[in-house]
Formats: structure tokens, sequence, C-alpha cells
């Protein structure tokens, strides 16, 4: 059953309060095997988001620098510090 982007789906828990999931859920958010997920409660709702892997947030750029920027940033910092020659 679905409602606007929402999936209603009953789900298995195992004995040890594992939770199943449906293939279709874990494609719809991104759930892979060997992944990390965060699970938190809500307003009594229980939410499990994806974790995007370590190795690909670390592979995204934080800042877009030309040398125009860094040149221009560097000298800002000397300036402040008093020792722009």
């Amino acid at each position: 059953m679905t409602n606007r982007n929402r999936y209603f789906r009953v789900l298995r828990v195992g004995k040890r309060g594992e939770i199943y999931t449906t293939s279709d859920i874990r494609a719809e958010i991104g759930i892979r095997e060997g992944g990390s997920v965060l699970a938190y409660v809500e307003r009594g709702k229980l939410v499990i988001r994806p974790l995007e892997p370590l190795e690909e947030r670390i592979r995204k750029p934080i800042l877009k620098l030309t040398p125009g920027d860094v040149e221009r940033i560097s000298e800002e910092a000397q300036e402040e510090a008093g020792i722009l020659g």
C-alpha cells in the first residue's frame, strides 16, 4: 500500500528485535547490504535513515576555492594578524 511517496508495509520482527524490511523499501531509501542506518524515535515513531558511507562523504569537496580565493583569504588573515608584508 502506498500513499504519496509513503510505503506502508507490515514488517516482521525477529526474536532479538531485528526489523526485516522489504526490498522495495530498502531500494527507495538507499539502504544497502553492509551499510549503516541512523535510527531514532520522533514523536513516538521509529525513523530509520540510511547513512552515506564514510568513503563517499570524505570524497565530497567541502569548499571549492580558486587560487585567487586562497590568496585573498591568506592576505585577509595576514592583515588581521598584523603580519601582512
